[in-house]
Formats: structure tokens, sequence, C-alpha cells
């Protein structure tokens, strides 16, 4: 599987009809992208989802970032993933992600547990899943959604490598150091292409806030040294600027590159706009032929 050093991660394919989704799918494939990552929310179910655009392209990797394993058993999991390596070989990359507390609890009504334990469970279940119908010629693939060193450590073991989202290039460093040369490293790196500010750092904002209220990005970028203070308030200007990159594409371009020199193999692009819903074609085409071309 080769899924190149640029992706593009999305929610806003939930936007959409399924038919322009895979429209949209298309459009990134010709513009050169290597892998599309798109989240497992409360919107359309990620193996679904990802059968969908595997069927609308030729030769992007579609990767799940990340599918929950709270939302289905382990044998279900292993097998579609089993099913869609068989039907596109070498273009489906499983990852998969422990969630977090109030959506696992709240809404899909599970006991929220050891979250490292759980995981290693359930990849140990994955791989002992029989399996009756026709097998995948190529090995399916998996990442884990990875932040502290006991998960990277378990991606490092367990998968092909590390899927860290919500995070600064320090972490993609450090990231590396726990996972040793070899496993994947995929980072997202969330961008707004604006050079005022004030209205960058609104939109980046929006999204810090969001993410601020889950205690596993939290304590890891307490592990980071983020202070208290600048985890309150939808986070400081030093915690927004280091989680959102911001500005002209130049500058973007080279928060991008700084995470492949900081050890990620792959770095998944999120485009945050001021409306959630704006679909942003323009800057993908422009990030594309900056890095791409």
């Amino acid at each position: 599987m080769d899924i190149g050093t640029i992706g593009i991660w999305t929610n806003k394919l939930e936007f959409l009809p399924a038919a322009q989704a895979q429209e949209l799918a298309r459009e990134l494939e010709a513009l050169g992208y290597g892998a599309l990552w798109f989240p497992e929310t409360l919107g359309r179910e990620a193996l679904t989802q990802a059968a969908l655009l595997l069927a609308a392209t030729q030769r992007m990797t579609i990767a799940t970032g990340i599918a929950n394993i709270w939302a289905r058993d382990a044998v279900a999991m292993a097998n579609a993933q089993r099913t869609l390596t068989e039907a596109y070989p070498d273009r489906f990359l499983l990852g998969l992600g422990v969630s977090h507390a109030p959506t696992v609890e709240q809404v899909r009504g599970h006991r929220y547990r050891r979250p490292v334990a759980y995981m290693r469970a359930y990849l140990e279940a994955m791989d002992r899943a029989p399996f009756t119908a026709v097998p995948p010629r190529t090995a399916p693939r998996r990442v884990l959604a990875a932040l502290g060193p006991k998960m990277l450590a378990l991606a490092a073991e367990r998968a092909w490598g590390a899927h860290p989202y919500f995070v600064p290039v320090a972490h993609t460093a450090q990231a590396r150091q726990l996972l040793g040369p070899a496993p994947l490293l995929a980072p997202e790196q969330a961008i707004v292409l604006e050079t005022e500010p004030s209205r960058a750092r609104e939109v980046a904002r929006q999204h810090t806030a969001r993410y601020l209220r889950l205690p596993n990005y939290v304590n890891n970028l307490r592990r980071l040294g983020f202070t208290e203070e600048d985890l309150t308030d939808g986070g400081s200007d030093r915690l927004v600027d280091a989680i959102v990159a911001w500005g002209d594409l130049d500058t973007v371009v080279r928060r991008i590159r700084e995470h492949l020199a900081a050890g990620a193999n792959h770095v998944c692009i999120q485009v945050l706009t001021a409306e959630p819903a704006t679909i942003p074609r323009e800057q993908w085409r422009e990030l594309a032929a900056a890095l791409l071309h």
C-alpha cells in the first residue's frame, strides 16, 4: 500500500449526498492526493462510507480516521476490512480508535474502560476472527489513533502504524521516537488559509474549542507542556497556533513539511472554514499545486 506523503482529512463529506461525496473523492484523486481520510461520529457508518468512496475512485487510498471500535464487534470490523481489501487490493486503510467517553457512554450506551487494554483485546479478537468468504490477496492494513506512549507502543506492535489527531509538530517528533523507524506515522494537520490573525484564529478556535472538551486530547496536550491557561476558553493563542497552521499558502505548507521533517511519513491535511459545511475545493487545489506537483 502506497498512500503517498500528503492526504486530505475531512468531515465535509457528511454534508453532501452520497453521489456528490463520491464525485468529490474523484476530484481529490485527480488532484493527486494519496489518501482520503474521514471520521466516524454520528453521520455515515464508516465502513459503508469507505465502500462508497472506494467504488468511486481508482487509485487513491480510502482511510477511516477513525472507525470507532465501540461501533461494531471485532469480528464485524475484521470481516468488513477483509471484504473491502479483497474488493480493492491495497486501497483500504482501516484506522481504528477508542473514541471518547462521552460519545461511547452517552450516545452508544457502552461503558468506556481501560482504552489501551480494550484496544489490545479488540485487535487480538480481530486477528482470530473467522472469515469464510473469498480472502483478500493482499494484507489488510490498519493504523491506530494513538496519542499517548502506551497506545503508540501498541500501534507499533499490533498495527501498521499510528494516526495521531489534533497534535502539534512536537508530538510528531515524540511519536516517531516511540514508534521506531518502521511504522507509518500519519498525523492530521488542521489549517486555515487566512492571513489576518484575528479572523484566522476565530476559525481555528471554533475547531480547538470542540476538542478541548475531550479528556484524551487535553491530557495529551498537558503531556506536551501546555498549561491550564492554554487549555481554557477554546485555547490560548499559543495552543491554537500550535494545533492549527494559519496564514498564506507558504506558511501552511511549511508546517506540513515540518511534520515530515519531524518523522511523519504522511500528513493528513484538514482545511477549516468559517462555515463548517463549506467545501474548500479551491484550497484543496491550491495545496495540491504547492505540495504534489
